[in-house]
């Protein structure tokens, strides 16, 4: 495969730990370089599918794996017959301030650079398993539940079914989170999910969100939840016992991966 980077650095997989790889490319979408984390299940299948996990503010490519042990819950799910084997793609978010919120910024693109060199990356790396036939799912939590849930609704031809843990729904909300001015974030149009799902409703595809009952962002999940059921957008909305942390999205993430094994 054409080599689409200046420069694409990956682990041994000799040295890895539970199939873990890590990555880091040169992107011109970042003007610099990004790095991802990746999980690749033994015997990884021809045409497998792959999930991509959006971390939060303040995290990094390491955040999912190291943080909720999402990659040992999918290497136990895929060897007990539960779901089908599945790459996970963790990247960072490009490492911006307290976090980019994968949208464009000025003469960075964070959107372009999930939706664009992380899959490119990810098939360059496993070339004989990520193929044109290959499906695409996008997750997230928090900053990366907007991510995702934003994304998803964008690039429907690329994702097959998105989902949004704790998420974030609309800008004014980083302010819980972050200390930049939130000018920077507003390079795009429908910033708010929910302006997005109704600008982008005839082409949506199957998405689920859910929200911890103690989350500082329940308020505004249950909001989008009513929106959605007042604009008649077909979706699912969860609430779980917890709040917004490590011990919620480790007990959850497995509903969304099942939820993406629906699609296969």
């Amino acid at each position: 495969m054409e080599n689409k980077f200046r420069s694409i650095e990956q682990s041994n997989p000799e040295f890895g730990t539970k199939n873990l790889r890590f990555i880091t490319v040169k992107s011109q979408n970042l003007k610099g370089r990004g790095d991802i984390c990746m999980y690749v299940p033994e015997q990884c299948p021809v045409d497998v599918p792959v999930v991509i996990l959006l971390h939060g503010v303040y995290g990094s490519a390491w955040s999912w794996p190291l943080s909720s042990g999402v990659h040992e819950q999918v290497d136990n799910a895929i060897k007990a017959g539960t779901i089908k084997p599945m790459v996970l793609l963790m990247p960072s978010d490009g490492l911006w301030g307290d976090g980019s919120g994968y949208v464009k910024h000025k003469e960075l693109n964070f959107e372009k650079w999930i939706v664009e060199d992380c899959i490119q990356a990810a098939k360059q790396v496993l070339p004989e398993n990520i193929t044109g036939k290959s499906k695409f799912f996008i997750a997230g939590l928090s900053m990366g539940g907007y991510g995702a849930m934003r994304l998803g609704i964008r690039h429907p031809e690329l994702f097959s079914a998105f989902s949004g843990l704790s998420s974030i729904t609309s800008i004014p909300e980083f302010e819980h989170f972050v200390e930049e001015n939130l000018e920077v974030y507003q390079e795009d149009k429908d910033l708010a999910l929910i302006d997005s799902f109704i600008a982008n409703r005839k082409n949506l595809q199957p998405f689920r969100f859910d929200c911890g009952k103690d989350d500082i962002l329940i308020e505004y999940n249950r909001k989008l939840h009513s929106q959605l059921l007042e604009a008649n957008i077909n979706h699912t909305y969860e609430e779980f016992e917890g709040g917004h942390s490590w011990d919620y999205w480790k007990n959850n993430i497995l509903k969304t991966i099942l939820f993406f094994n629906l699609q296969l």
